[in-house]
């Protein structure tokens, strides 16, 4: 044979075929695993399944919020879902809630607010509600309170104060006064702060109207302060007196939020299907809630179905931090 083919130089570098490109790996879920990851927890007897309707109203207003962050000492999570009643009526989620930090402190303030559903514009009274108390509880703690709120009097006049005028300028009466801020915009609230210290961190809590806070502690959820109190006959009452009336007394709930606790704010659409602590959705919270989960999880399982409790949901949790600052 004559070997006429041109032979590599030994000194030339051996041509190796370029590697096929890897394949980038496919989804580990299909989209019926999705759909089926993301249904509402069923607690018991769910709720009739429906496609919400868009909510109706002039401004956005979302389905679903939810937020998570930390500080050194605690773990913070927030959500508000819009209820079944009101996605299959096509009405706005009433609730609102607000949480933020101030990072000389370290102090964290938190507010939740229902709005009044008998109230024309009740999602506009809870949103202003929890972002006007947010406001005045970080300007008093980063003031004279250093860390903490010093007059909770001030704090719900100022929450008071900014419905009415909101209701002036809605209707356009600068005369407008309770009675036409509570047909507007009436709402519960729910608010507090929780301040690290050397020897822990300690919450101040108040509550107007229904909404409320428990705390989970020693496998049992204990409440706090808020929600529906018991009538005369046993029968839990849903008598409410919201903002813009102001309480004649004002005594915030003081407590050190201990290890292994945790404080949780939210509305009566979360605390009626807690009830007394001791049922399903209570059990359901208690096991999910040892640790802190994240955001989008914690929206989720506010989300869950159980007959006969289709309210607005709204529920801000706090974990405390281990003292050198890692994970709880």
């Amino acid at each position: 044979m004559d070997d006429t083919s041109p032979h590599p130089d030994a000194s030339s570098p051996a041509v190796v075929p370029a590697p096929e490109p890897a394949s980038e790996p496919g989804p580990q879920t299909t989209p019926d695993d999705l759909a089926q990851l993301w249904e509402p927890l069923k607690v018991g007897e769910p709720t009739v399944a429906l496609e919400p309707a868009p909510p109706s109203g002039l401004s956005y207003r979302p389905d679903v919020v939810c937020d998570g962050w930390s500080t050194p000492a605690l773990h913070v999570r927030l959500a508000s879902v819009r209820g079944y009643q009101h996605r299959f009526d096509g009405r706005p989620r009433e609730d609102d809630a607000a949480v933020a930090c101030d990072t000389n402190s370290g102090t964290v303030a938190f507010a939740v607010a229902d709005g009044v559903s008998d109230a024309q514009q009740p999602h506009i009274g809870s949103q202003l509600a929890s972002r006007s108390a947010i406001d005045e509880m970080l300007s008093q703690v980063r003031g004279d309170g250093a860390g903490y709120v010093e007059n909770w009097d001030r704090l719900l006049y100022m929450v008071h104060w900014q419905l009415v005028e909101q209701t002036r300028r809605i209707l356009r009466h600068p005369k407008a006064g309770l009675q036409e801020t509570a047909g507007l915009l009436a709402t519960t609230l729910v608010a507090g702060t929780a301040t690290p210290t050397d020897s822990g961190v300690f919450v101040h809590v108040i509550s107007v109207g229904d909404s409320g806070a428990w705390q989970i502690k020693h496998e049992n959820v204990h409440r706090l302060v808020g929600g529906k109190p018991d009538g005369a006959d046993g029968l839990v009452s849903s008598a409410v007196e919201p903002l813009p009336y102001l309480p004649n007394v004002i005594r915030p709930l003081t407590f050190s939020l201990e290890q292994g606790t945790v404080l949780l704010v939210g509305t009566d659409g979360f605390g009626d299907p807690l009830g007394d602590g001791t049922g399903a959705v209570a059990c359901l919270f208690r096991d999910r809630l040892r640790r802190p989960v994240p955001p989008l999880g914690f929206a989720h399982l506010l989300d869950f179905s159980r007959e006969t409790f289709d309210d607005d949901r709204t529920l801000i949790a706090l974990w405390p931090r281990d003292k050198a600052g890692g994970r709880s």
